[in-house]
Formats: structure tokens, C-alpha cells, sequence
């Protein structure tokens, strides 16, 4: 598609500099219609004054949507069904966004009749992967422009330069502004760049913004429990809540307790190993206690299993595969264990940890007291079992030995 036959464009748009200044760009490099989109997924920062820069641009269809409980039903938790960590560490607190805003892109261009979208996506990092290829699963003809990839606008003072020169309004926030290139919703917030690109500097404690440090957590430790079905977190304390709520409401208590700090060197899909520092109190608090439950209701090897295609899942959002056919295949293995994952998780916080110290499931626990007790078991184990168990699986080790091979 060549850029005189598109009409119309759906961009992905937070109404700060770099997107307002794309906004202007698209229409004036494809003498295109601009559709925005707007998507409240927990941030932190108001959306709704996006509306009036964007009205002030010119944009007659204006899209501001309120996503919280969609993106942590929809998204978050079905990740948390399979304990997902990225290279060991990372709870992919910005990659499990990008596939809802992508398919709301495709969605709104559908409704539209946009012919194109667009995002202000870096050609440096992960998220163009993560949109585009979210977007071209979902419909395969859409045009994607990235303005990263197209223009010479390569740094602030070019973007604030070609703000002044086409009269674009660009809101100058009092105080020290931020050194750092950050990311928020209801997940996480991250931080890269500034000094944190010499992977030997220590983040300054001026930097996090929801946790305090575990030196400035409370002296004592809070307890709660989290109730899961099937595999979900519903309810703190006995309080039944929405997702976006109860995420909310770890993210806070966590917070509070220095929990979820995260500094790493992690390996992006483009190539280059990039350093960034996470916040994820409520997400942190969540992988310990769904571990803590599947330990007493999922059977053994189905337990390994997941532990072993884990960090395939993981990677597959990382690197943009949410809307694949393999991630939906692995989904529904996944969901499939959690149907009797049931049960109460109770979680002591302290000072940056996050110790389980109970669980239980009135409904599905394999956990047989009778069976693991160190006192007389009344005959539910014979204990003289084990000794042809043990000769059966050495049988492979003899052999080797008297072959000098162990």
C-alpha cells in the first residue's frame, strides 16, 4: 500500500510530545485522517486531557477508553495462571500490555474504516515487535506506520523544534523532570536510561515511585490471604474484589512493605541487551502465593509439566507472540490445570519479602496429612515399598558403573 492510498489512521496516542508530534506528522507526511486512541490500563496519569490536544490537532474521532479490568482479567491473569517470569526475573509487566492495545488498534480501525495505525514505538525496542505483530495476526492487510522508522525527528530537541514550528501545544510540567524513559499500568512501572545505562550504577532510592525501601518499610510484618479459583486471585482478606481492584490493592500493601523491586540486564528481542528497573509489588505478591496454592492442589507432573513450558510462554510475550497460534495452545493447557486450583494463601509481609506461611483447599488438596506424617501412619505407606522402588530406578546407574561410564 503506498502512502497516497491511505486515508485513514488509527494512532496510539498519550497526548505527550512524541505522539502528539507523530499525530501532526501523519497528517501532514500522508495527508491522512488521524483517529486516536487513548487507553486508561493504570498508569496513573489522567487521560481524558488527551481529548483536548488531540481536538486542538484537528482529530474529529477521538477514542478514550477506561481498560483496567480487561487488561488484568484478560491478560495478567491468564499469565499468572502459568507463574511466567521472563529470564528467571522479569514479570512482564510492559509486554502483557501490548497485546490489548494492539487489538483495540485493529479494532478501532475496523470500526473506523482505517486502512492503517500507528505507534510511537522506537525502531530500538521490543514494543514495535509486540505491536505489529499483534496487529498483522489480527488482521493481516493492516498498514503500520512507525514514524521512529521514517523520520529524522531522532531526538528531543528535533521533536520540540518541530512542535514549536507547526503550532503544536506542548504542556511543560513544573519541577525536576524525570531522567528516566518509564512505563506504568497496573503491573508495573519501569525505568530505563539516565544512569542506569552503566549497568554498575546503583538506581537512586529518588527514583522508585511505589515502594518504599525495605529499610523504610514498617518494623512489623503485615499478614494476608488471597483467595484463588481456579487459578485466579478474587478475594484479600475474605473481600471479594474485581481484578483491577485487587491488583490495586496489592500493588498498595506491597508498596507499603518495600515489596517487588527488581534490577536487571535482560535480553530484548531485537538483539541488544538493555538494563531496566521494575516496580512490581502486587504481581510479586501474586507468583508466591498462585505457586503457593498449585503446591497442594495440582498433581506432581502436571506441576513439573508447567514448570517446564513456562519459559516458552514467557518468551512468547516477551517477544510479541500473545496472539499466536502456539500462546493460545499453550493457554489452554494452561487453564486446563487450574480448574481445581482452589484454596486460601497466606502471606506474611516484611521489609522486601514475601514468605508464604499457610495454605489450604477445603475442595482440592492432594496434601494427605495421613500419608506425609512423620508419626505411625496406620498403614496408609509401606515404608519396605520404597527399597524395590530404589533397585528398579538404580538398575541404569549399575549398569553404567560396570561399564565405567558413571
Amino acid at each position: 500500500m503506498s502512502e497516497s492510498r491511505i486515508s485513514k489512521v488509527v494512532l496510539a496516542y498519550s497526548g505527550g510530545l512524541d505522539t502528539s508530534v507523530i499525530l501532526k506528522w501523519l497528517q501532514e507526511t500522508y495527508d491522512c485522517e488521524v483517529v486516536t486512541f487513548t487507553a486508561d490500563i493504570g498508569q496513573g496519569e489522567e487521560v481524558e486531557p488527551a481529548r483536548a490536544k488531540a481536538e486542538a490537532l484537528g482529530v474529529k474521532e477521538i477514542y478514550i477508553e477506561d481498560l483496567r479490568e480487561e487488561f488484568v482479567r484478560d491478560y495478567v491473569f491468564p499469565m499468572f495462571r502459568a507463574n511466567t517470569v521472563y529470564e528467571g526475573e522479569y514479570l512482564l509487566g510492559t509486554s502483557i500490555a501490548r497485546p490489548l492495545i494492539a487489538k483495540r488498534l485493529v479494532e478501532i480501525a475496523n470500526e473506523t474504516g482505517a486502512d492503517a495505525i500507528s505507534h510511537g514505538a522506537t525502531g530500538k525496542g521490543n514494543d514495535q515487535v509486540r505491536f505489529e505483530l499483534g496487529a498483522y495476526a489480527l488482521r493481516p492487510d493492516i498498514k503500520v506506520i512507525a514514524p521512529w522508522r521514517e523520520w529524522d525527528l531522532l531526538s528531543r530537541e528535533k521533536l520540540l523544534a518541530y512542535a514549536e514550528q507547526h503550532g503544536i501545544p506542548i504542556e511543560q510540567k513544573r519541577g525536576k523532570k524525570s531522567p528516566y524513559s518509564m512505563d506504568a499500568n497496573l503491573l508495573h512501572i519501569s525505568y530505563e536510561g539516565g544512569l542506569l545505562e552503566d549497568p554498575w550504577n546503583e538506581p537512586e532510592e529518588e527514583m522508585w515511585r511505589w515502594t518504599r525501601s525495605p529499610e523504610a518499610a514498617p518494623d512489623q510484618p503485615r499478614y494476608l490471604e488471597i483467595e484463588f479459583r481456579q487459578g485466579d486471585p478474587v478475594a484479600i482478606d475474605g473481600e471479594e474484589m474485581s481484578p483491577a481492584t485487587l491488583l490495586e490493592t496489592l500493588n498498595r500493601v506491597g508498596g507499603e512493605h518495600g515489596i517487588g523491586r527488581l534490577d536487571i540486564v535482560e535480553n530484548r528481542y531485537v538483539g541488544m541487551k538493555s538494563r531496566g528497573c521494575y516496580e512490581t509489588p502486587g504481581g510479586t505478591i501474586l507468583l508466591r502465593a498462585h505457586r503457593a496454592i498449585e503446591s497442594i492442589t495440582l498433581d506432581r507432573e502436571v506441576a513439573h509439566m508447567k514448570d517446564e513450558l513456562m519459559p516458552r510462554y514467557a518468551t512468547l510475550i516477551y517477544n510479541g507472540y500473545w496472539w499466536s497460534p502456539e500462546r493460545r495452545v499453550l493457554q489452554e493447557l494452561v487453564d486446563a490445570s487450574q480448574a481445581t486450583v482452589n484454596g486460601v494463601v497466606r502471606l506474611k509481609l516484611y521489609k522486601g519479602n514475601v514468605t508464604v506461611v499457610g495454605r489450604k483447599s477445603d475442595t482440592d488438596s492432594l496434601f494427605d496429612e495421613n500419608i506425609a506424617t512423620f508419626e505411625d501412619d496406620a498403614g496408609s505407606y509401606d515404608q519396605k515399598d520404597a527399597e524395590g522402588f530404589i533397585r528398579l530406578n538404580a538398575l541404569r546407574l549399575k549398569l553404567a558403573a560396570r561399564q565405567g561410564r558413571s
